[in-house]
């Protein structure tokens, strides 16, 4: 978590820069920032806001998920917290968005979930990408507009990261087993052709939750056009989504039947983003995964 205890001056800027919501009365440090430092402040008006800091250097990250957020809102599917404003000064950037004050769930809640999620998918692009790059984690994240998802997600997912493993050390047999995935992607899409829909990017299970009225909520997006399946693929990778969820969803827009197989495929690049943010088991995780899409070719 970024620093703690943030001078006051930053403070001081937020206030101006939220000057039309009102002056901050109370801020209170919350746990679960993961890489920012976030708090939860209330402003004279009596109004509740969230608050996410690091350094200032980062300011481009903030600045990419208030559009993300607002891209993500345009669909009116789920529940997304509104954008207040993000800026930087004395050292440090920051994002403040509207606070949700979060319930518990149950079957129904993720039955629509699920519905919902399949509602946003259903929001789309000309083309593959969106307008600006962001951040996967703490990893940059190109987004740059393609004709092609295959070419897409072959020069901006796996060989991004691939490079990145290069810059990381890991120059074993990941890389030969990464070129000839890379070499034979088309015969992953022999039979489908996904749509650019509106994706999340990165909803794993600590970015989605319930609101105090049972409404699901969407956050911290990693936003982009693309196949529906990847966004799908990552629900089941860190902490998952019930069967209530899958069920509603497959309902609403049935999954075809290939899948199965790139479910790995797209998971293949949070795997390997994690070898290249924290190493360790990562590594073999990616290559056991690689070694089973081969076996698919």
């Amino acid at each position: 978590m970024f620093f703690q205890n943030s001078p006051e001056a930053v403070w001081t800027g937020i206030t101006k820069a939220l000057s039309d919501v009102g002056t901050i009365v109370r801020k209170q440090s919350l746990s679960g920032g993961s890489i920012n430092s976030a708090y939860r402040i209330k402003t004279d008006s009596d109004q509740l806001y969230f608050v996410k800091l690091n350094r200032e250097s980062l300011l481009s990250m903030f600045e990419a998920e208030a559009e993300g957020l607002t891209e993500l809102r345009k669909a009116k599917a789920i529940r997304v917290p509104e954008p207040i404003g993000c800026g930087a000064s004395d050292g440090y950037s920051w994002i403040v968005t509207e606070h949700i004050e979060f319930g518990r769930g149950d079957a129904k809640t993720q039955e629509l979930f699920g519905l919902q999620f399949a509602e946003m998918h259903r929001f789309s692009a000309k083309r593959f990408g969106w307008h600006r790059d962001n951040t996967i984690g703490s990893t940059s994240q190109v987004n740059h507009w393609s004709d092609s998802w295959v070419e897409f997600y072959r020069t901006h997912r796996l060989d991004y990261q691939l490079k990145l493993a290069v810059n990381n050390g890991f120059t074993s047999s990941i890389q030969k087993k990464g070129e000839r995935l890379m070499a034979n992607l088309e015969s992953f899409f022999s039979s489908y052709s996904p749509l650019p829909s509106l994706m999340h990017g990165d909803l794993w299970g600590g970015n989605h939750g319930v609101d105090s009225h049972g409404n699901p909520v969407i956050f911290d997006p990693a936003v982009y056009y693309g196949d529906r399946e990847a966004d799908l693929a990552m629900t089941s990778l860190f902490g998952g989504c019930s069967a209530s969820f899958y069920g509603a969803y497959h309902e609403s827009w049935p999954l075809d039947e290939g899948y199965a197989v790139r479910k790995t495929l797209y998971n293949l690049y949070h795997i390997l983003n994690h070898a290249n943010l924290f190493g360790g088991g990562y590594i073999m995780q990616a290559e056991s995964m690689m070694d089973q899409l081969l076996a698919e070719i």
